[in-house]
């Protein structure tokens, strides 16, 4: 008896059709700064391609980032040394991907997703995308779950959701990268995974061992593109560690993303921007910064299975907290924190400054006790602060202003209330009951 199996060809042919059956080689024609521009292949905004240079073993990385009359412009995804014009340029087919798994817990990696230092095996894990789209804001879970970071200040006044994304926005050396390291280690998500984008090469270390140590890097997953690395390398260490945390999230797992700082992320694209001929606009940052960060931003929050929780930091120009970028991030995120130099200066650590800073979606996750609690403390040092200068220097007269009285009996609580160690540790509802007590609520 004959059996015939009837097999759709369809599937094969049109792969067939897509197929690359001669590669294109092309040829570097000149190097203008971070610019290489390269004749003879056909590649695609955003495809890697390998240059050869002539006695190294390695190739150079480098992507299309823009087209000028017939040639094709590519940035170096590492060192251009070595570059000269005729060497061969190969295109590689395909946009940068990275290995990803529960194997990076612990793992420190480069802007393009390989270990730094490390000899774990790169080949584990699953072939991931860094570009990826933001999730369907029609599927996208609501936030409706507090997530606890151990921060007094943040989870009795600031309260954050599972899912939010918060912006830390300060001036240089006000506590940003230790406020980042408590919430690392004291926070109640699955894992983390925390970008340090254009840093010097010195806080990297120190920041592994000072403000996250051990506790925390156990589940943690650290990115760092350093100052010194080229600005596509930087740039791509804000996707890479976004698409890490995208992984997790869609295995069902609560994620922390932090990244420090998304102002460096933006510079990193105004050197791209500049280089391919855009012209600077608002302070010198180029259009194409203002477009990038809502395709950067808008990848974390809900998802259909697991959530990315987000606290960027914003490094503010002289303290401006409106500022491009700024102004930018602000609008997007779902809340900010902002840190105070005055704050700082007086030894107020962490130093946020609560009346300045918002948290959109804590009156949808916490109960209407712990709003009316938060808003009493908030108006009491709204109060303090209106009547600081005559209470500094002996103008007030105790009784006048009833209002002003109990501020001023309950500001040293609230300021030792505020004030935390980052080793210190406080449970939320070891939080809120403080925030009860001092509220005269129990």
């Amino acid at each position: 008896m004959e059996v015939r199996v009837s097999i759709d060809l369809n599937p094969y042919k049109e792969r067939v059709s897509r197929a690359r059956v001669i590669k294109p080689i092309g040829k570097v024609t000149r190097v203008i700064g971070l610019m290489i521009e390269v004749q003879g292949i056909t590649a695609r905004i955003g495809e890697v391609c390998d240059i050869v240079v002539q006695g190294e073993p390695e190739p150079v990385r480098a992507e299309v980032v823009g087209f000028r009359d017939q040639h094709s412009l590519l940035m170096p995804l590492g060192e251009l040394r070595g570059i000269f014009p005729g060497c061969a340029v190969v295109p590689t087919g395909h946009n940068l991907r990275i290995r990803v798994g529960r194997h990076l817990y612990g793992q420190v990696l480069d802007g393009l997703g390989r270990p730094i230092d490390s000899d774990f095996d790169c080949s584990l894990g699953e072939d991931f995308p860094v570009d990826n789209r933001p999730p369907n804001p029609l599927k996208r879970k609501r936030i409706d779950t507090v997530l606890p970071t151990g921060v007094r200040a943040i989870d009795a006044l600031l309260t954050c959701g599972k899912g939010q994304r918060i912006g830390i926005f300060a001036g240089s050396g006000v506590g940003k990268s230790t406020l980042l390291g408590m919430i690392a280690r004291h926070g109640s998500a699955d894992v983390n995974v925390i970008g340090l984008i254009g840093e010097r090469g010195r806080e990297v270390l120190e920041f592994l061992q000072e403000d996250l140590g051990p506790e925390g890097m156990a589940r943690s997953i650290i990115v760092a593109a350093t100052s010194d690395q080229p600005a596509l390398v930087r740039l791509k260490g804000a996707f890479v560690a976004t698409a890490i945390a995208e992984y997790f999230r869609d295995q069902g797992l609560d994620v922390m993303l932090m990244m420090d700082s998304v102002t460096r992320f933006a510079m990193a694209q105004r050197e791209v921007g500049l280089a391919v001929g855009e012209p600077p606009a608002t302070k010198g940052y180029t259009p194409s910064v203002f477009a990038l960060l809502p395709k950067l931003l808008e990848r974390s929050g809900m998802g259909q299975r697991g959530s990315i929780t987000a606290f960027y930091t914003v490094l503010v120009d002289g303290d401006d907290l409106n500022e491009p970028i700024a102004d930018t991030v602000r609008g997007i995120l779902d809340g900010h924190i902002v840190l105070s130099r005055k704050l700082a200066s007086s030894n107020h650590y962490p130093a946020i400054d609560v009346l300045q800073s918002v948290s959109r979606l804590m009156p949808d996750i916490t109960s209407e006790e712990h709003q009316a609690q938060a808003s009493l403390i908030k108006d009491l040092m709204a109060v303090y602060r209106q009547s600081e200068d005559l209470i500094n220097i002996g103008a007030y007269a105790a009784g006048s202003n009833p209002k002003i009285d109990r501020a001023i009996a309950v500001h040293d609580n609230i300021e030792n209330f505020l004030k935390q160690s980052p080793l210190e540790y406080s449970g939320y509802e070891e939080t809120l009951n403080g925030l009860a007590i001092l509220a005269g609520g129990k």
